[in-house]
């Protein structure tokens, strides 16, 4: 199952996210986010677990928990979405 997880510490690196998520079952993978032009993060990230019914626990046991000295939003992630290319602009006729 893929997570997301959002409102990260600047100073949280993936590393953290993979130990943090790891507690409840195998992680296969744990990204943070960062900017391409700063280098800094974006505060936000996604983890990877291969088992569902442990991603869910830690879905369930880290959503709104106090971790590197922010509150942090866990959740499954949502697949994205078909949009036809970058950016909010269609074709109009």
């Amino acid at each position: 199952m893929n997570i997301f997880v959002a409102k990260l510490s600047s100073r949280t690196k993936s590393e953290d996210l993979e130990q943090m998520f790891g507690e409840f079952g195998e992680v296969t993978s744990a990204k943070v986010i960062m900017d391409r032009e700063t280098g800094y993060s974006k505060r936000y990230g996604f983890v990877e677990m291969a088992n569902d019914d442990e991603a869910t626990a830690a879905i369930e046991n880290l959503d709104d928990k106090e971790f590197d000295g922010t509150r942090i939003v866990v959740k499954k992630a949502r697949p994205r979405e078909e949009t036809g290319g970058r950016g909010g602009h269609r074709n109009r006729h």
